[in-house]
């Protein structure tokens, strides 16, 4: 048998071309550095976004599964495609049992995304189990002091998990054409002199559960032209009474669609209650609808601000 001995060069630019040789990789995940000495093998995704940006990167094969979306969302077809060959090892949160049972070497989660701070599932509570943590960015103001976000939390979120998986190329071509994308849309909204006022209805009829000035949809509605009226609230999402949204009159109400109350009953509420009958976005039929995928960081956010943009100059409502 004979033996072709390549090229002492031609070994060291092949091994140069080797991803394992990019490792070590060092990411900021909320306020820690985590390094990863290799390609997690055997990942999990918590909520329905985030299993999205994992297979917006094309992730699925170095998954063992994802938790915490039949027990809130419906999955709908293009998720379902994507992780058929996926288990759901969780309804809803992940236990430590569900990971360890599940063998996992890393977790995709953020804070009430699947963890709650002093809870048993938490990046310090894995790391004894060399179970890998990153952190959902908008998701750090729970853990941290953090700046206002804006749509670079999810292009940094998937630019990370790029490096993490060893897909950087891959994890940046996608990000700049999201950027393209968004360059056009603000460049249409640039200067706009009276934002459209808006409101993020999530849930809730007693008290209404909705995007304060931490959480993405401030950033989304920003971007497509608007102002979310709750910008002054410290936090991501969170509960209200409803006596500010009908002092601050909002001209549009965004609609978050997912579990047993669809978006047409909420509206419905909206519309068939007198309280909000002096409530501009009521008087004038002004609602959108975005599903939870579309209203949490992930891949359809940029389609999504299009859509608002169009709906706040009055296009497509």
């Amino acid at each position: 048998m004979k033996i072709n001995i390549a090229p002492f060069s031609l070994l060291f630019v092949l091994a140069a071309a080797t991803p394992a040789l990019a490792y070590p990789v060092t990411v900021k995940s909320c306020n820690r550095e985590v390094t990863f000495d290799a390609a997690p093998k055997r990942a999990i995704a918590n909520d329905v976004n985030l299993v999205e940006m994992m297979l917006a990167l094309r992730l699925q094969d170095r998954m063992v599964g994802y938790t915490g979306v039949s027990g809130w969302k419906t999955l709908d077809e293009k998720l379902r495609e994507g992780v058929k060959e996926l288990p759901e090892l969780s309804e809803k949160y992940p236990t430590k049992e569900v990971l360890l049972n599940a063998d996992a070497d890393f977790l995709f989660a953020g804070w009430n995304y699947g963890m709650k701070v002093g809870g048993e599932v938490t990046p310090e509570t894995l790391a004894r189990f060399k179970i890998g943590v990153y952190e959902l960015t908008e998701s750090c103001i729970h853990v941290m002091a953090k700046q206002k976000p804006d749509m670079n939390d999810m292009f940094v979120d998937l630019l990370n998990l790029g490096r993490i998986f060893g897909v950087e190329d891959r994890a940046e071509t996608l990000v700049d054409g999201y950027r393209r994308q968004l360059a056009e849309i603000t460049k249409a909204n640039a200067g706009k002199a009276n934002p459209t006022r808006v409101f993020v209805y999530d849930s809730g009829e007693e008290k209404p559960f909705t995007s304060g000035r931490f959480g993405i949809p401030t950033a989304m509605i920003e971007a497509a032209g608007g102002a979310n009226i709750m910008d002054d609230v410290e936090k991501s999402w969170v509960e209200i009474s409803w006596e500010p949204v009908i002092e601050r009159n909002p001209e549009v109400v965004v609609i978050v669609n997912y579990g047993e109350v669809k978006a047409e009953d909420k509206i419905a509420f909206m519309k068939n209650n007198a309280a909000f009958k002096n409530v501009d976005a009521v008087k004038n039929d002004r609602f959108v609808v975005l599903d939870y995928v579309e209203a949490t960081p992930g891949p359809r956010n940029i389609d999504a601000i299009a859509r608002l943009a169009k709906a706040f100059q009055g296009e497509g409502l």
